[in-house]
């Protein structure tokens, strides 16, 4: 089962809240899906990813099927109950991971043929061995295969990889369409670098396809802020309004919500995580860095009204005594605090657009932001 119901619109941009259902839950969208590369998310338990907000988390096609491999997930009926996390999974395809690792990889139409980062043996990830391992995860919602191009690239190179992940896509969708593959919802996904003329075609490419969700991929991979904005607006318009719409792999609290308001439904980013284990925390006014001596003696939790357990039971002090040690702990309570304020800004988003008052809580939400965008 998967179904998508736009239950709210903004009035004057395309902010939207909506619900996806799945066979293992509902879930609430615009949506932040924590990333669980390797059937964790780094760091917490599903419990506290439960008590952080999360309703989806992300897993990778790529690493789960090196390590611990197919063979290993299966003997437990899928990802879900290998990790102990009974809501739904999203898995990407793994296209963006053979695509960074450029000299380990050789491309055609057959699928990019790349060497293990771990043993260095040698292995074929075609359309149909996406989602063969996808369907051996138990992903409620899978990506077709797609080839991602780096920043800057030229026109020609850019229009290849696109019509690339269009012939991809179609093998994806023809190889789950028998059944066989055991994957939940299929996403095409949107490329074309940084050409709108290509991402529109892309975008139409696809829809003709008819997948229930689009993705829009190829963002957040070096270029300027302004264009990948100006990227996704024209990705994001160009996708049907009656399926959810992810933005892959973005970004900051601030990217979030301008997204939001040009139409996307869905994000992804290791941001939270990766930044808290290197001491930066999320707040309402910005980040702040725990290892800055000005909290050495700081009382206070790391935001005032911020209901999660880290900042309801540890002080500035602690946390950055226990980050300057390299206590493990350090890292726990800093994701803690960091998944739990992404998926609180996307609960504030929805609610703002139910109330009819994103205009208002975007226009606020900036001005919080970049009063202290950053300590240093």
């Amino acid at each position: 089962m998967f179904s998508f119901e736009v239950t709210a619109r903004a009035g004057d941009c395309g902010a939207r809240a909506g619900l996806i259902r799945t066979d293992r839950g509902e879930i609430r969208t615009p949506v932040f899906m924590p990333v669980g590369t390797l059937g964790t998310v780094k760091s917490l338990s599903p419990e506290e990813l439960l008590g952080a907000g999360a309703q989806i988390i992300l897993g990778n096609t790529y690493h789960l099927y090196l390590r611990p491999g197919c063979d290993v997930i299966k003997r437990f009926s899928g990802l879900h109950r290998f990790m102990n996390w009974h809501r739904p999974i999203l898995t990407d395809s793994g296209g963006f991971q053979v695509f960074s690792l450029g000299r380990l990889m050789e491309l055609s139409d057959a699928g990019a043929a790349f060497r293990s980062h771990i043993d260095g043996s040698a292995h074929l990830l075609s359309p149909e061995k996406a989602m063969e391992i996808q369907g051996c995860i138990g992903s409620d919602i899978a990506m077709c295969l797609d080839q991602c191009v780096a920043y800057p690239a030229d026109r020609e190179t850019a229009a290849e990889a696109m019509d690339r992940t269009t012939r991809w896509a179609e093998r994806c969708k023809t190889f789950a369409s028998r059944g066989e593959a055991g994957v939940g919802a299929l996403f095409g996904i949107v490329q074309g670098g940084m050409h709108e003329d290509l991402r529109r075609a892309s975008a139409a490419a696809l829809t003709d396809m008819g997948f229930p969700g689009y993705a829009v991929g190829g963002l957040s991979v070096g270029e300027p802020k302004t264009l990948m904005y100006e990227m996704g607006e024209v990705s994001l318009s160009a996708l049907p309004h009656d399926c959810p719409r992810y933005v892959m792999g973005v970004g900051t609290p601030e990217d979030l919500v301008t997204l939001v308001a040009l139409g996307a439904d869905m994000f992804d980013c290791v941001m939270p995580t990766r930044n808290a284990r290197n001491g930066q925390l999320f707040t309402r006014f910005g980040t702040i860095n725990i290892a800055n001596a000005r909290h050495r003696l700081d009382s206070s939790p790391v935001e005032a009204d911020c209901g999660c357990y880290t900042c309801r039971n540890y002080s500035r002090a602690y946390l950055r005594h226990l980050y300057l040690s390299k206590e493990l702990l350090a890292y726990r309570l800093n994701t803690i605090h960091n998944i739990y304020y992404y998926t609180h800004l996307m609960a504030a988003v929805r609610e703002a657009v139910e109330a009819g008052e994103f205009a208002d809580f975007r226009r606020g939400f900036i001005q919080d932001w970049h009063r202290q965008a950053t300590e240093e």
